[in-house]
């Protein structure tokens, strides 16, 4: 099956940008996803092709319009019924690993791209769209969250990683940020690589690694920690109910 990605855009010349490089590009080759962009200003009414306006109530920057707005979703999702349709946004919920692999594992996705002030905000409920955050920042536009989007689902879909198991520790994977890692050579600077990184003893490194995933999320990432944490401690379903019982 392949992956559909259908970009609305203003700006369709920033597609397939990094993605037309390295694993994405050599993935798209081979078919394991495709990509369509469609031009917002298309579906404007008028012979200016105006796709935004002035907000309701006053104040700086242009809002892109709802009526414009529901005409290329609907298109988009004449193409690919089945898709998702998510609105880059940083007022959106944020992106976690989870959902990304959720995405990876379905047809496709439709992203929109916002620009300006944003979007008409009766969009969201009037087309069922899910607004999406890539962190607490602000861009110019939707788009480069969008290929962050793409990129991060795109790597999970199969074949597209040289080892299946090349995500399964990375960051985020096990509720806990990755391990740190080294390479030669094994002197730089004065600085070494951990001995037992070199001791060949397999269940030592697991362990080594797995404390530092530990070390390094409780220090760096206390948010991401006091969730593992909440995760682990929760009763299981089946300890609750015995315990009602």
């Amino acid at each position: 099956m392949t992956f559909a990605a259908t970009i609305l855009t203003l700006y369709p010349e920033m597609f397939p940008g990094p993605l037309g490089v390295s694993l994405a590009n050599r993935a798209r080759e081979e078919g394991k996803w495709s990509l369509e962009t469609v031009q917002i200003r298309d579906f404007a009414a008028d012979r200016h092709k105006t796709v935004d306006d002035t907000p309701a109530g006053g104040g700086a920057g242009m809002v892109l319009r709802v009526d414009v707005l529901a005409k290329v979703i609907d298109h988009a999702r004449g193409l690919h019924p089945d898709c998702p349709v998510i609105a880059m946004t940083p007022r959106g919920t944020p992106l976690t690993q989870a959902r990304v692999r959720e995405l990876a594992a379905g047809p496709g996705v439709t992203v929109l791209c916002g620009r300006f002030e944003g979007f008409d905000e009766r969009i969201f409920e009037g087309r069922g769209v899910e607004e999406v955050s890539i962190g607490d920042i602000v861009l110019s536009g939707g788009e480069p969250a969008a290929l962050m989007l793409l990129d991060a689902c795109i790597r999970l879909l199969p074949g597209v990683m040289g080892a299946a198991s090349s995500g399964a520790e990375e960051s985020f994977e096990q509720g806990l940020l990755e391990y740190p890692h080294y390479t030669r050579p094994a002197l730089w600077e004065g600085r070494t690589i951990p001995e037992v990184l070199r001791s060949g003893d397999h269940a030592k490194i697991a362990a080594w690694r797995k404390s530092m995933a530990e070390v390094d999320t409780r220090s760096r990432r206390p948010d991401l920690w006091e969730r593992h944490e909440g995760a682990r401690v929760q009763p299981a379903s089946g300890a609750r109910q015995k315990k009602k019982d």
